[in-house]
């Protein structure tokens, strides 16, 4: 792949947070009914999963579940740098822009996005193998969340120990690299080497930024209504994130 430009990353602030998170909202307000429309397909494959969790009756596996949805949620934000680049032009978005988004798939992008895949079923697997060594076959409805047995709680502080290092490894791979591939800025090595570099470089509001995507993902996802705001908003406020870290 060619390199159009050296990418150059500068300097982030909790202040580059907040106008962030401020431009996020003012896109969603622009998009609102196309951006809650493809949030809906990523919030009915989640139902599915919950319920499925439920009638097993495994139902504190929401949590690293929902928790593995960072790792490869990054890869999921293709039409929303698609509409983002649309809103700031002054244009109507429609569903052709997600599709043109996706469109610009390469194979670095199917690498970071394989490689997500397999990290979220690793995860998956060891917090089931943590799930069967600290609760058993014991079964769990939704009643064991809100009123948790020691079991239970021991399984929800454990499962988020092991989660966090893991999810912040993808978070400093794919936070930045999948933007730089999405428009060509990068090969492969070079955008995951900028990533990570601009995350340590900006360690304290990375940190930050982090946990305000984990905490709110995994509450949305758990409150399904409120993912279908919460996420455009995240992912149009990421696309805003990455623009002033990687100026053009």
């Amino acid at each position: 792949m060619s390199v159009n430009n050296d990418p150059v990353y500068t300097r982030l602030t909790t202040d580059s947070l907040s106008r962030a998170m401020r431009k996020g909202w003012a896109m969603f307000l622009h998009t609102r009914s196309l951006s809650v429309t493809y949030a809906m397909i990523f919030a009915l494959i989640g139902i599915l999963i919950f319920v499925g969790i439920e009638r097993a009756s495994f139902a504190p596996m929401i949590f690293p579940l929902a928790g593995g949805f960072m790792l490869i949620g990054p890869v999921l934000l293709l039409g929303f740098f698609a509409m983002a680049d649309r809103d700031a032009r002054g244009e109507t978005c429609s569903f052709s822009d997600i599709a043109r988004g996706f469109s610009h798939t390469t194979r670095e992008m199917l690498v970071i996005a394989l490689v997500c895949t397999l990290l979220f079923i690793v995860w998956v697997v060891n917090a089931a193998m943590l799930y069967g060594f600290i609760v058993g076959r014991t079964p769990s409805t939704l009643m064991a969340i809100i009123s948790p047995a020691e079991s239970v709680l021991s399984f929800l502080v454990w499962s988020s120990m092991l989660g966090v290092l893991l999810a912040f490894l993808i978070f400093a791979i794919s936070a930045f690299s999948v933007p730089l591939l999405y428009y060509r800025r990068a090969g492969l090595r070079r955008a995951v080497a900028l990533s990570v570099a601009a995350v340590f470089a900006n360690l304290a509001p990375s940190l930050l930024w982090a946990l305000i995507l984990s905490i709110t993902i995994i509450g949305s996802i758990i409150i399904f209504p409120l993912f279908l705001l919460t996420f455009p908003v995240l992912a149009f406020a990421s696309h805003t994130l990455y623009r002033e870290l990687f100026p053009e």
